[in-house]
């Protein structure tokens, strides 16, 4: 990666050109939150409200300070419904950005190649109060169950580990986009950072 200078002013991949830089992720905290909400471009994605005892576990996002936050995603995490721990991970990033297929482990900054979609859709969630379908997304790593699928024209993407966890996709969880949450968004029961969103 090249940093901006006199011959471009964006963040430079020899191979797939200008690229949106991922920021460093902090510990998970409603003011870490705040900052990735104020400068995001894009939907940041919650489950509201949050399953019963999931915590908030990490937010993140890609983009400079010049173009604002171009993906987002947020890190969840709670008992999984077969038993044990899960977690959660929802990206939204515009077309080309790439931070959703790092998550889910694949090639390509999209995915659009790797979905099922002429079947029905494999989960829904309703998002910002619109039924939004999801198609799995083929040749992911074994360990995590990957959807993916567009709201308010972006993709949304919705990673869960272990795969088993994926089951949350067909209880149609409720997505708000926390720009247009209200000071409910202080009362966010936040838990220790997930590695999950180190990536």
């Amino acid at each position: 990666m090249r940093a901006p200078g006199l011959f471009s002013d964006t963040w430079q991949c020899e191979k797939h050109g200008a690229v949106h830089p991922l920021q460093p992720v902090v510990p998970p905290s409603v003011e870490a939150l705040g900052v990735v909400v104020h400068r995001a471009q894009v939907p940041v994605w919650m489950p509201w409200p949050l399953p019963v005892g999931w915590l908030f576990t990490g937010v993140a996002c890609a983009g400079d300070e010049r173009s604002g936050g171009r993906a987002t995603a947020v890190a969840c995490s709670g008992p999984g419904p077969l038993g044990g721990p899960g977690e959660l991970l929802l990206i939204a990033e515009e077309l080309g950005v790439g931070l959703g297929a790092r998550y889910a482990g694949i090639d390509g900054p999209d995915p659009g190649p790797q979905m099922c979609v002429d079947t029905a859709p494999h989960g829904k969630v309703l998002a910002a109060g619109r039924p939004t379908p999801l198609w799995h997304v083929d040749h992911a790593p074994p360990d995590r169950a990957v959807f993916a699928g567009e709201a308010r024209g972006l993709w949304l993407w919705a990673i869960a580990w272990p795969e088993q966890s994926g089951l949350l996709m067909y209880d149609e969880l409720v997505l708000t986009d926390l720009r247009e949450a209200g000071a409910e968004v202080d009362l966010l029961p936040c838990g220790a950072l997930s590695p999950r969103i180190l990536g």
